[in-house]
C-alpha cells in the first residue's frame, strides 16, 4: 500500500524541486535549475495550499523529502451550458524523482488529487501531459480535447 498524504506549507520547497523534475521531463531540457522561480513558487504554495490549491505527496523512503507529487487547483470560470458551475480543475504538475519511478507513486497521488476535485464538485479537470505521462492520464480517464490550445506570451 502506498502512503499518500495531503501536502502542507512545510512541503513547499520540496514541491518546487519536484516541479523542476517535471519541467525538465516535459520539455526535454535539463534547465530547471534552482532560482527565483523556485523561491516564488514555494512562497505561493505556502500561502495558497488549502481550499482551492492542493498537493498530494508520497514521502521518500530513503532520505528526507518527497518521492512524488500531484498538484492541482480549482479555478472559478464563468458558467456555460455545458459547465453550469464554471468550476474547473487544473493539474499543474505530477512528478516522481527518477530513483523512485515505476512504483505507482504518481498514480496514487493523481487518484488522491482526482478524489479531492470530485469532493469539491469539480467535474472537468485539465492537464498537459508529457509523452511518458500520457498513458497514466488516459488510464485515469483523461482524453484529448477538440479545442486547440493557444498561448500568447508578451515580449517585455
Amino acid at each position: 500500500m502506498i502512503d499518500v498524504r495531503q501536502a502542507g506549507p512545510d512541503d513547499a520547497d520540496e514541491l518546487m524541486v519536484l516541479r523542476g523534475v517535471m519541467t525538465s521531463a516535459l520539455w526535454g531540457r535539463g534547465d530547471a535549475q534552482p532560482g527565483e522561480w523556485m523561491a516564488t513558487g514555494a512562497r505561493l504554495l505556502r500561502q495558497c495550499l488549502g481550499a482551492e490549491l492542493a498537493a498530494f505527496v508520497v514521502d521518500r523512503d530513503d532520505a528526507p523529502g518527497l518521492a512524488a507529487c500531484a498538484v492541482g487547483q480549482i479555478d472559478q470560470r464563468l458558467p456555460g451550458p455545458g459547465d453550469p458551475t464554471g468550476r474547473r480543475g487544473y493539474v499543474y504538475n505530477v512528478a516522481t524523482r527518477p530513483g523512485h519511478r515505476r512504483r505507482g507513486y504518481s498514480r496514487a497521488c493523481m487518484r488522491a488529487l482526482l478524489t479531492w476535485f470530485e469532493e469539491a464538485g469539480v467535474t472537468t479537470v485539465d492537464l498537459r501531459a508529457s509523452e511518458q505521462g500520457e498513458p497514466l492520464y488516459r488510464d485515469l480517464g483523461f482524453e484529448p480535447t477538440s479545442h486547440p490550445s493557444l498561448r500568447r506570451v508578451s515580449q517585455r
